[in-house]
């Protein structure tokens, strides 16, 4: 029961999680759109910095945007906010059930780091409030002036910490790590600095005020960091799935890279709805750097270092004894290892008959990368590694 109630949580947590962020990135995308698309025109309203007409769903609209805040406060505002609480809400609740309750499987990796699954969560948890507060200092000192000179100290610090955190967790924790770090700054540039300016800015014009032009300017800096931060996180939190990404020797460069092409991709329509033309060469940018994420890919597990000539073709009862000892206690039909309730993926390795039929599997998650075992908590060595990849390599032979 308690394995069930684990499941559909979730499972429950994966769907709002997802309804959550694409309500706050479809939000995120259109306001930055929107803000970009103003124009300034002679006839409109005192304030205003410019309008847009726009067409949706059969009706037309006119959005105006006021640099401050308009003469007089309206009877109603709608507040963009719940959708960044609930996605990082539900994201920091998966983060627990999935990585800190299930460190074992997921955070640690014992042949990069020994700790115990209290010391892995800590580590988790502890780094994602320290990153925080460094990017908020870094962003209230004098370097938050500038934008590039911020944007390129920004890009080094998460590449630093990627690098720490694959030198800390498994290929697996790392990334979602690095994700729900990003995640958790975009969270924060929502609940500490736009939502209460604000509401400085309400609390002002209902005093008879005038709002403070650097409050509107601190918000919209946020939003811009958040806008440029949107496609990496996204990509970060859905590597998982691909232990060709997080598992592989240069998996840091990996991340390196997403952290640079995804802004680059945001570049090309931001400068496109400003109306500053149509950058195309952000897409060579972009198509050079996924080239090369595929290259980095294949390179290998970051156990497989070093590896020279392969050893001459085992018989293939020595790759069913590995794979039956090192895999099969999750991938069977009824999975002996506590905490996995099915077969992952429904792949099974539980006889000789599932080996061979799955030896693609086994080439991309226990050669190809270090996914398989997860976080290697069946300790499967170098040389057995080389014995499948071997096997593999001779065309998978069935005796």
């Amino acid at each position: 029961m308690e394995l069930i109630l684990a499941e559909s949580a979730s499972a429950i947590l994966r769907w709002l999680h997802v309804i959550a962020g694409i309500a706050w990135i479809g939000s995120s995308f259109y306001f930055i759109h929107l803000d970009l698309s103003l124009r300034s025109r002679p006839g409109l309203p005192a304030g205003v910095k410019g309008d847009e007409w726009q067409v949706h769903g059969g009706g037309f609209y006119h959005m105006m945007k006021y640099v401050v805040a308009p003469a007089q406060m309206p009877d109603s505002l709608t507040w963009f906010k719940w959708e960044a609480y609930t996605t990082w809400l539900s994201g920091f609740a998966l983060l627990v059930l999935v990585y800190y309750l299930g460190a074992d499987l997921f955070l640690i990796d014992k042949s990069v780091l020994d700790l115990t699954a209290a010391q892995a969560a800590a580590i988790a948890f502890v780094s994602l409030v320290v990153a925080w507060l460094a990017y908020e200092a870094l962003c209230r000192s004098p370097l938050g002036r500038h934008e590039v000179a911020l944007a390129l100290v920004g890009y080094v610090f998460l590449v630093a910490l990627t690098y720490g955190f694959t030198h800390v967790f498994s290929g697996r924790g790392a990334f979602t790590q690095i994700g729900a770090l990003v995640g958790t700054i975009m969270v924060a540039n929502v609940f500490v600095i736009i939502i209460p300016y604000q509401k400085k800015s309400v609390v002002a014009m209902l005093a008879g005020k005038s709002p403070d032009p650097r409050w509107g300017a601190l918000g919209k800096q946020r939003s811009v960091h958040n806008n440029y931060l949107t496609l990496p996180v996204v990509f970060l939190m859905l590597s998982n799935h691909y232990p060709l990404f997080f598992a592989t020797r240069f998996n840091w460069l990996i991340v390196a890279i997403v952290l640079a092409i995804g802004p680059v991709i945001r570049h090309f329509f931001n400068s496109r709805h400003e109306g500053k033309g149509s950058p195309w060469w952000t897409w060579g940018v972009a198509a050079a750097g996924m080239a090369a994420v595929a290259w980095l890919s294949a390179a290998g597990p970051r156990s497989d270092s070093g590896v020279g000539a392969l050893p001459p073709v085992p018989k293939f009862a020595d790759v069913s004894n590995i794979v039956m000892s090192r895999c099969a206690m999750c991938h069977a039909a009824e999975p002996v290892w506590a905490g996995i309730a099915a077969p992952p993926k429904g792949i099974m390795l539980d006889t000789d008959e599932h080996i061979r039929l799955h030896a693609p599997l086994i080439a991309v998650a226990a050669v190809g990368s270090d996914a398989m075992p997860p976080g290697n908590i069946t300790e499967m060595t170098r040389d057995e590694r080389l014995v499948l990849a071997s096997w593999l390599a001779a065309g998978a032979p069935a005796q």
